[in-house]
């Protein structure tokens, strides 16, 4: 049997706590609700593609147990520069090496996102790259900009969307996809999966 469509009365639900996933989400007019997965984000397999689709399978799976009737949605981002994974800043001096690292360089930015049916099914798993390159970064910029606080939090030590876009000189792919979901390519997940027959959606 087809699992009905994401509506008003069968919401969508985004397991995530992300404030940026909760933006972008809504920018699609797309009905859902928010729910944190509470999931590890420390699942490496080695390869920055499979661990991305691994993080947003297990949060989806997390989800499922209280929502077992909804589409859910789960994803992950991953900063990758040369074959290295930059994870999330813990204190002000890692901040600082992560930027001073990234600093005139181009590196990869990975979200992995997992669709699931009601009732469980896996119905979408992919991993969408994007490629961006900073500007050469001076110490004093470095510092003033760990000194905001906008690092801490962020894959990378940095928030494209935010004060952190004067570093970026320029990127090759999904702009949405840095800030932490590929919109383009999640709507045509939706449709494909069966949770949307059409977009946009009439209001």
């Amino acid at each position: 049997m087809k699992p009905k469509e994401i509506t008003r009365k069968n919401p969508l639900i985004l397991a995530s706590d992300s404030q940026r996933r909760k933006m972008l989400l809504s920018q699609l007019g797309i009905p859902f609700r928010q729910i944190s997965s509470n999931a590890l984000e420390d699942q490496q397999t080695g390869d920055p593609l499979k661990d991305a689709c691994l993080i947003a399978r297990v949060k989806v799976a997390a989800v499922q147990e209280m929502k077992p009737s909804s589409w859910i949605l789960g994803a992950d981002t991953i900063v990758v520069l040369e074959e290295k994974i930059m994870g999330k800043p813990s204190h002000y001096e890692d901040a600082r090496a992560m930027l001073r690292s990234l600093s005139g360089r181009t590196h990869r930015v990975i979200t992995g996102f997992c669709i699931a049916a009601p009732g469980g099914q896996e119905m979408h798993l992919q991993a969408v790259t994007t490629e961006v390159r900073f500007k050469g970064l001076e110490t004093e910029e470095i510092d003033s900009y760990v000194a905001t606080g906008e690092p801490f939090g962020k894959a990378g030590a940095y928030a494209i969307q935010g004060i952190g876009a004067f570093m970026v000189e320029g990127i090759a792919g999904s702009y949405t996809n840095v800030v932490g979901l590929p919109l383009c390519e999640l709507v045509k997940a939706f449709l494909a999966s069966g949770a949307l027959s059409r977009y946009p959606l009439s209001t």
